[in-house]
């Protein structure tokens, strides 16, 4: 064996060597990222559910449009910073909300052109979700916050959907200004004034509950 053939082999070895560190590093990179993304997918999912039913009024419905924008996030956009998840996944469930609506509005009116009778109830009336009381709270108590949280549910999904989708983020989320202003793909000062105008309208409707 030469000594070139020698070099070329300690040579070969080595970037084999330097090949698989990078691979390892890479698949270590990977599985953090991952679990991270888990984290906070999970974080977020409860809160992400409550938006989207307030917006489609359907659970299942509900739950379609959090799923698809979690796969959205986890495909396109999970190698981010995960400073830069929060904002974009509100974005992404606030365009599936709002196409899911958009479908939903052009079905109904095909199927005003349709025979009624088809014996299938295709719309599931509006069912909010139940908030879980204080174990410390008496039955009236519970009665009396269950229909407060009614109340105050039937108000959100009744606002105009800008200003819906802004009072969520702000105050349900608790996104900042600016990171609203990015997961509705608008102005800081839209933003305001849609939380503004909506704050106004839950304030006449609701007087001293929020």
């Amino acid at each position: 064996m030469t000594a070139f053939a020698t070099l070329a082999g300690v040579y070969n070895t080595a970037i084999g060597a330097a090949d698989l560190e990078v691979e390892r590093s890479r698949d270590r990179r990977s599985m953090t990222t991952s679990r991270a993304l888990d984290q906070f997918l999970s974080s977020v999912e409860k809160r992400a559910f409550k938006i989207a039913q307030l917006g489609l009024r359907n659970d299942d419905d509900a739950l379609d449009a959090v799923q698809d924008a979690m796969m959205k996030l986890a495909q396109s956009y999970g190698a981010r910073p995960e400073s830069e998840w929060r904002p974009l996944f509100y974005r992404i469930l606030a365009n599936r909300v709002r196409d899911m609506q958009r479908r939903r509005t052009v079905r109904g009116r095909i199927m005003a052109w349709l025979p009624v009778g088809g014996g299938e109830d295709d719309d599931e009336p509006y069912d909010p979700i139940a908030q879980a009381p204080s174990p410390e709270a008496t039955p009236a108590k519970r009665l009396e916050l269950d229909e407060a949280i009614g109340v105050l549910e039937a108000a959100v999904a009744a606002l105009p959907p800008r200003q819906r989708e802004a009072f969520l983020l702000r105050n349900f989320e608790g996104l900042d200004v600016n990171e609203t202003a990015t997961a509705m793909g608008c102005s800081a000062g839209s933003v305001k004034t849609h939380y503004f105008r909506a704050l106004e309208t839950l304030r006449a409707k609701l007087g001293d509950v929020i």
